[in-house]
């Protein structure tokens, strides 16, 4: 069954793209992915020397962006006991740049309506099996109540479909909204103090109003870099159909004023040797023009969604062996980014992922259908729902199994309040400087949440890791700055929240 445009869908979608915002940024109207050359470099680097290999890995914990070459090298390597190097150093990287900080978040889905038909997509507009709908701002401030004040995430990523009824001034009103909750809690109160966006492609204006607004970062997929891949899977006549409009939009956002911006690849549509480069590419590109790169890297992988066959005919299904090496290959090629694990995932796939040490960011408790967390309904039925999830444990099962890791969970979000975004933050991301600031404001907000959320077994693990943490931290910074983070602990202690460094 094909969905017919409306003539008012026709007319805004004739509207979006502006070919000027994309060949500013082009090379002699070339984009910046050249797909026989990323073969070329896979090819002429198969079978590297081992020593070349360790070579590399040095290059990476000295948290420099590898050359697409040492990224080709790396995705060649066919020795187990090369790759355990790999996995290890991988670890070692995310150490020295983020610590033992895992930071948490939920998505917030607040309308499936696209225009777009993309093959893949759960939410494609010919999917005439899928429950369309648009949250209203009041329904947006209900959801954001039950993520901040029964959950306690503090930050959120805001997913959006391509269409006139979620564009730009419909995501200025919900984070506007989502920024205006605050609930009561046991001790203290609940806020979302960090909204990240996930949507389509916008121009430099529209983007620069949602800066003004206090949008995080800015999250895109470019879904394959493969340039006929992507073409196969965005029928002409969408918006989307545009590969370069995509694939320049953190470029614009960059322009625009936005502090981070965040790539992502789907996983499982093309060669996944082929997509790692193609972010290694885009990542070399944004230090090139902005000379900051991104501020995240997602890979997730496709997964079963309802009346949607092409996941079952893909030939690119990624392994959980090879996830875990492609995970490893972004980690070293851009050592300074977050890492972004979704609950795409299966518990004992993150749970292993997350024991390597190569990841920082995770969702939890999450729910995406539209208005999911309010209306309580069976998250696993699919005609509500993008795609179908691996992992529906709730935030305190995850925290308390990071605890038991040795990890703290981070609700930080002072460096964007503080201005430590953008080419400031990046420049602490290399040095490793950036960890000790979280350091402090990790274990401030993990006291916040383990006072107000947390399971009896949940606090119980929490304090073991806060008590480290301190203890740590009393050995790495001044007795004065010590001094101070323990007079904020005792202030969070006594009811004071949103104290930080």
């Amino acid at each position: 069954m094909t969905a017919v445009l409306t003539k008012k869908e026709k007319t805004w979608m004739e509207k979006v793209i502006k070919e000027d915002e994309v060949t500013k940024y082009m090379d002699g109207g070339k984009d910046f992915i050249n797909d026989e050359e990323i073969w070329e470099k896979l090819i002429d680097n198969s079978n590297p020397e081992p020593a070349r290999i360790r070579e590399i890995i040095q290059k990476s914990l000295s948290i420099q962006t590898l050359e697409p070459d040492e990224t080709a090298a790396l995705l060649n390597v066919k020795d187990p006991e090369l790759w355990q190097e790999i996995f290890d150093a991988a670890g070692k990287v995310k150490k020295k740049v983020y610590d033992n900080r895992i930071v948490t978040f939920a998505p917030l889905y607040c309308g499936n309506l696209c225009v777009n038909n993309c093959l893949y997509c759960g939410f494609r507009r010919d999917n005439h099996v899928i429950k369309r709908r648009v949250l209203t701002l009041d329904e947006v401030r209900r959801e954001a109540e039950v993520l901040a004040g029964e959950i306690g995430h503090k930050r959120l990523i805001v997913v959006y479909g391509e269409h006139p009824l979620t564009g730009p001034q419909y995501i200025r009103d919900t984070i506007e909204t989502i920024y205006s909750v605050r609930v009561k809690t046991r001790n203290g109160y609940g806020q979302i103090r960090r909204v990240n966006v996930n949507a389509a492609p916008m121009s430099i204006d529209d983007l620069k109003m949602l800066k003004e607004v206090g949008i995080g970062t800015y999250q895109v997929f470019q879904e394959t870099y493969h340039h006929e891949t992507y073409e196969k899977l965005h029928p002409k006549g969408t918006i989307k159909a545009h590969y370069q409009w995509r694939l320049y939009c953190h470029h614009r956002a960059l322009e625009a004023g936005v502090d981070d911006v965040a790539l992502g690849v789907l996983f499982g549509l093309y060669d996944w040797r082929f997509e790692v480069m193609g972010l290694l590419y885009h990542a070399r590109d944004l230090e090139k023009q902005f000379g900051i790169g991104p501020h995240t890297i997602s890979f997730p992988r496709l997964e079963p969604a309802a009346n949607t066959p092409f996941v079952q005919e893909t030939r690119y299904r990624v392994s959980d062996e090879d996830f875990k090496k492609l995970i490893a290959v972004i980690r070293l090629s851009v050592p300074y980014t977050g890492m972004i694990l979704t609950a795409r995932e299966p518990a004992h796939i993150r749970r292993e992922i997350i024991a390597s040490g190569m990841i920082t960011q995770t969702d939890a408790s999450t729910r995406i259908g539209i208005g999911a967390y309010s209306d309580r309904y069976n998250e696993q039925e699919l005609e509500r729902q993008q795609f179908e999830l691996g992992d529906t444990r709730s935030l305190d099962e995850v925290i308390r199994e990071l605890a038991e890791m040795g990890m703290i969970t981070s609700f930080c979000t002072a460096g964007y309040r503080c201005g430590r975004t953008g080419e400031r933050i990046m420049t602490l991301l290399r040095t490793g400087k950036e960890a000790v600031f979280c350091k402090l404001n990790a274990v401030l907000t993990f006291r916040e949440w383990l006072d107000d959320f947390a399971s009896p077994e949940t606090k119980a693990a929490g304090e073991k890791v806060i008590q480290k943490e301190l203890e740590e931290l009393r050995e790495r910074v001044p007795e004065k700055v010590y001094n101070k983070l323990l007079e904020y602990y005792r202030r969070i202690q006594n009811g004071e929240r949103d104290l930080y460094f």
